[in-house]
């Protein structure tokens, strides 16, 4: 009779040690918040690099489509006319006579706003921007403009 007693109570013992702690599992929860904590932020601040590098790229682009532009129409499309003389052939101010499609689609800037078109331009001759996350003109790290001056 013992021994089978010490036959069944041997599977019992396995199975409370086969599970773990509530000590064991906060251990490991304490663990994975504190690389969280750490590794969160420096993904972060890279979302905010590749936004400025793909707003830098757009208006490279842009750049390069009003120059083409110009190219074909000794001159750049007018404030009034602005970014949107490369998309659609423009019917007010002074019309070019040379004008094609330059872009399909105008972009916006990787936080949903439209890219500004300054003509004349107060860095250079046009100047194109993003006024970076806050949408607002100035401001630094994120928050900074991104134009063709850049």
């Amino acid at each position: 009779m013992i021994e089978a007693m010490t036959h069944f109570s041997r599977p019992l013992q396995r199975l409370r040690q086969a599970g773990f702690t509530l000590i064991e599992l906060m251990v490991v929860l304490v663990i994975i918040g504190v690389l969280a904590a750490l590794i969160v932020p420096n993904v972060l601040d890279r979302a905010d690099d590749a936004r400025a590098t793909a707003a830098k790229t757009d208006v490279n682009n842009l750049m390069q489509a009003l120059k083409l532009y110009k190219l074909d129409n000794q001159r750049f499309p007018s404030a009034e006319q602005g970014l949107q003389a490369l998309q659609t052939k423009p019917t007010s101010g002074s019309i070019p006579a040379n004008w094609r499609p330059y872009l399909d689609k105008l972009p916006a800037d990787p936080w949903g706003r439209p890219y500004q078109y300054l003509n004349p331009g107060v860095k250079g001759e046009v100047d194109v921007l993003s006024f970076g996350a806050d949408g607002q003109a100035g401001g630094e790290g994120k928050d900074a403009d991104i134009g063709s001056w850049q």
